[in-house]
């Protein structure tokens, strides 16, 4: 008796519906040439005909344009940009752009997702007005959830975080940190070109390509990026897959989708020879990310 009670009452209390935390937003970018904005300066459009922001900034000697704001119902976990998100780009950077860009010069597209704290009326259909802002919510028992937030606020997000911590499980304060923390790298003095995302790490890569000549040769004529830097990545920076090193080390998928498939054999090899695999995990390796590179490529 006791378990159909427990059962029955568990069936009940599953159907009572349970408010979302979080509200998904999706926003495509799309990245172009610098000769369409330069290198030197950065665009914001703070109020577009709907109402959005778009931007235009130099990112890896590129342009990157965005962004859109898309509720969504049903996500992936790798988005894809939506037409009309792509459309909404390039007419609004046509009004401000000469020349404007236009389809068949975008070099990568790709979207990512907002996780937006849900606001209290969950009848709301637009995103546009939900806070970027993150929420902390503590429960009976103590547990703290944050929602919401950003990458750009995410040391003020552990902060917070932390300080609830802190005053709910009555544990000994302490002074926060994280505004004088440096980062793995720091540098105060700016390396030139690509090297400038390493820091300190660049003249380790660079010592890497002197000892061994062939590791200075490029993986790909239209970017800097050198052999030295795929090696680095496995023995450093735990990567294991061809996209951890194209997309998450070197950006090159999110720079020019067709350059990054044309140096994805060559970064493959290197990447067989460093973790001792097979020619058949090459292969493997190589066809899973030509087709995760065929969704950043766009064809006019």
């Amino acid at each position: 008796m006791l378990l159909v009670f427990l059962l029955t009452t568990f069936s009940k209390w599953s159907l009572l519906p349970i408010r979302n935390l979080v509200r998904p937003s999706q926003g495509t970018h799309i990245v172009i040439d610098k000769k369409f904005l330069g290198e030197d300066d950065a665009l914001m459009i703070p109020e577009t005909d709907d109402g959005r922001v778009l931007f235009g900034v130099p990112w890896h000697d590129h342009i990157l344009l965005g962004t859109t704001d898309t509720p969504l119902d049903i996500h992936t976990i790798e988005p894809r940009p939506l037409e009309e998100e792509v459309e909404f780009i390039l007419s609004t950077a046509k009004t401000y752009l000469n020349p404007a860009p236009t389809r068949k010069d975008i070099l990568s597209v790709f979207a990512g997702l907002r996780p937006l704290a849900a606001p209290k009326d969950e009848n709301s259909k637009s995103t546009k007005e939900i806070s970027r802002d993150h929420k902390l919510i503590t429960s009976k028992s103590g547990l703290i959830t944050i929602t919401g937030g950003k990458w750009t606020t995410y040391r003020k997000m552990a902060e917070d975080t932390v300080n609830k911590a802190i005053e709910i499980g009555k544990l000994t304060d302490a002074p926060c940190i994280t505004k004088t923390l440096k980062i793995h790298g720091y540098l105060e003095d700016k390396q030139e070109g690509h090297w400038q995302i390493y820091g300190t790490d660049a003249d380790l890569i660079k010592d890497l390509a002197i000892k061994n000549p062939e590791l200075n040769q490029k993986i790909h004529p239209k970017f800097d990026y050198i052999a030295a830097e795929v090696v680095w990545a496995v023995r450093n920076e735990m990567a294991r897959r061809l996209e951890d090193v194209l997309a998450r080390r070197m950006r090159m998928l999110f720079l020019d989708a067709k350059a990054a498939m044309e140096a994805a054999p060559v970064v493959v090899h290197i990447m067989a020879n460093e973790l001792d695999q097979t020619e058949s995990w090459k292969e493997e390796e190589l066809q899973q990310f030509l087709a995760l590179g065929k969704h950043y490529s766009y064809e006019a």
